[in-house]
């Protein structure tokens, strides 16, 4: 008798009351540390990239790298690191965004993003929406038209699909609660 397949949900720790009382925490740690989980996740991401054109894959710090790597790889395209506020080397611009307690600023080099390339967000988790609005904002500045936005996770309670202009969302995993 054949085993079944793991699907990309059964390598997701979900911790109960973390970080607090009530909420039920969603770890995408655990799909990428398991070889088949991270492979799913990475093809998973590949294939919803599957016929868009375009020339970036843009990740944030942290994990948005951790996904968005090896997409750009797998796909032969280039990849720009967003960070945290005062961490790139170069001239940079930067976004401002909201968080539950206070705000949070991300920035990327000034000639990540050429005028016109065509390029997508990849990230762990689409929430409230501020990080990748924030990526988006900056890609716009730039010069840059942002053709898709591509999650591991969706928590579709927080409703962060509503911040991101109307740029083309999917998800592999979509929870209904926030």
């Amino acid at each position: 008798m054949a085993l079944a397949m793991k699907s990309l949900e059964d390598y997701v720790t979900s911790i109960p009351d973390f970080p607090k009382e009530g909420v039920l925490f969603r770890d995408v740690t655990t799909v990428a540390q398991d070889p088949e989980g991270f492979r799913i996740a990475v093809d998973g991401l590949v294939g919803l990239l599957d016929g868009v054109d375009f020339d970036l894959v843009l990740g944030s710090e942290s994990r948005g790298f951790v996904f968005g790597a090896p997409v750009a790889y797998a796909m032969g395209k280039g990849f720009v690191l967003v960070r945290k506020k005062g961490r790139l080397p170069r001239e940079t611009i930067c976004e401002e965004y909201d968080l539950e307690y206070g705000t949070a600023t991300v920035e990327m080099h000034s000639d990540s993003v050429g005028k016109g390339q065509r390029v997508v967000v990849v990230d762990d988790l689409l929430a409230t929406g501020g990080t990748a609005e924030a990526v988006i904002k900056m890609a716009e500045r730039l010069g840059g038209e942002v053709v898709k936005a591509c999650f591991v996770m969706e928590l579709a309670g927080f409703e962060g699909r509503k911040r991101l202009h109307g740029c083309p969302v999917e998800s592999l995993i979509v929870y209904d609660g926030a």
